[in-house]
């Protein structure tokens, strides 16, 4: 795209909350009449890979001033998952860690727990394989009990737990090490959706990593959403976040 008409782009909806698909391709046929509607879909894939804008739902965007999410990997995360990688690279699964939500937090803490998921029927190889590593605290899809006297206890715990299905991942290259990371909307959901687990994340402080999270981040909320709905709770999502942030949200969550 010419560099000029993308910076008409900008200018003409960067003061929209939103716009949509149809006034999009209206503003590409003014300058190009015989845009047909083929190459107008690779524009707006274009535009959104490259982070001019950004969807908020299916048909609706925004002009994006906001990074997309891509928390630091710790040197401790990128040796498990070096060591994940190496026995099970043909299985899906992913990594992450607690202390990327510091950033959205309003009560920091230096506590560490290791998060891997991995997909149906390899949980327990999981385990193991950790244990055999010599990581003393691995806790497998631990139930309640486990979490109060025994994750709470811990230093540096290490949970295992299923993958769902299609749940929206990012790829990550670090070291020429290839690996995933869940997206932003899918941390989301699962501190909403496993209060027991994030019990401590809960209430004012999961209000606050919400606004902290949208406000700072480009949010795919078809995304959010479609995934919420895989785990059932798409709908409490969405109240929550009518009750307690709805200036952020008034343009994406239908009545």
């Amino acid at each position: 795209m010419p560099k000029i008409l993308e910076k008409r782009l900008v200018e003409e909806f960067k003061d929209k909350e939103a716009f949509t698909r149809e006034e999009l391709f209206h503003f590409y046929r003014y300058f190009e009449p015989e845009l047909k509607e083929g190459t107008f879909g690779w524009r707006i894939y274009d535009l959104k890979n490259r982070n001019i804008i950004k969807p908020l739902k299916r048909g609706l965007y925004v002009i994006s001033y906001k990074s997309k999410y891509k928390p630091d990997i710790s040197p401790n995360m990128l040796r498990i998952a070096k060591q994940i990688s190496e026995k099970f690279d043909e299985v899906k699964h992913c990594v992450w860690d607690t202390v990327w939500l510091n950033e959205f937090v309003q009560h920091q803490t230096s506590k560490s727990t290791l998060f891997i998921e991995v997909e149906k029927g390899f949980e327990e190889s999981m385990f193991y394989a950790l244990k055999d590593n010599l990581h003393k605290e691995v806790f497998l899809t631990p139930d309640d009990k486990v979490i109060d006297f025994y994750i709470a206890e811990s230093n540096q715990p290490i949970i295992v737990k299923k993958l769902l299905t299609r749940a929206p991942l990012i790829k990550r290259t670090e070291k020429k090490l290839n690996f995933y990371t869940p997206s932003l909307e899918k941390i989301l959901v699962d501190l909403f959706a496993e209060e027991r687990l994030f019990y401590y994340l809960q209430g004012g402080e999961l209000i606050h990593i919400y606004e902290n999270a949208l406000n700072n981040y480009a949010i795919n909320f078809t995304k959010l959403f479609s995934y919420a709905k895989r785990r059932e709770r798409e709908y409490e999502i969405k109240q929550f976040m009518t009750n307690h942030m709805f200036h952020l949200v008034k343009d994406i969550i239908n009545d």
